[in-house]
């Protein structure tokens, strides 16, 4: 049962304690086998295994990826198809509803990088964007609507926090 009766003073049902410890993050996009390729092209993602389906390969000019898992840095994440049948909302894609974060010690170059693979550069290279006002920021637009931002890697004790599990 996922909430246990434990009283709180109030007589509310407060759920246990979970140790989150990662977030995988996953892209459904249109045609996922173009995805995987510009995210190699423009961040330098390796793929680390992909699954298709077994029985639409033959429908199809491309395989349906059902997921590619891709590494950027220390980080993975998943990139699917998108299709009516494969379970997913069919507009998430360029919904805007998700932004992603890439540390990098030279935000101009990866900027270009990604401006040269096929991303959309989301005006010049800011600082202050949040609570450190000389924290540089670049941002850019994938092919399938993704917002991308880069920036310098943070400090060592920030980056030890932000690894550590969290208790939700």
């Amino acid at each position: 049962m996922a909430q246990q009766d434990v009283q709180n003073g109030e007589g509310e049902k407060v759920a246990p304690a979970v140790e989150i410890k990662a977030v995988l993050t996953q892209l459904v996009v249109p045609k996922a086998d173009d995805a995987v390729k510009f995210y190699k092209a423009a961040f330098g993602a390796v793929e680390l295994e992909r699954s298709t389906h077994p029985k639409r390969k033959a429908e199809q000019e491309r395989p349906f990826i059902l997921s590619a898992q891709l590494k950027l840095g220390s980080s993975t994440f998943l990139v699917s198809d998108n299709t009516e049948d494969s379970g997913e909302p069919v507009n998430v894609v360029g919904s805007g509803a998700i932004a992603l974060w890439l540390e990098t010690p030279d935000i101009g170059a990866a900027v270009a990088k990604a401006v040269l693979a096929g991303a959309v550069s989301e005006g010049e290279i800011t600082t202050g964007v949040f609570s450190d006002p000389e924290q540089p920021v670049g941002k850019v637009r994938d092919p399938f609507g993704f917002l991308w931002f880069f920036t310098s890697p943070v400090a060592k004790k920030a980056a030890a926090e932000s690894e550590a599990p969290i208790t939700v």
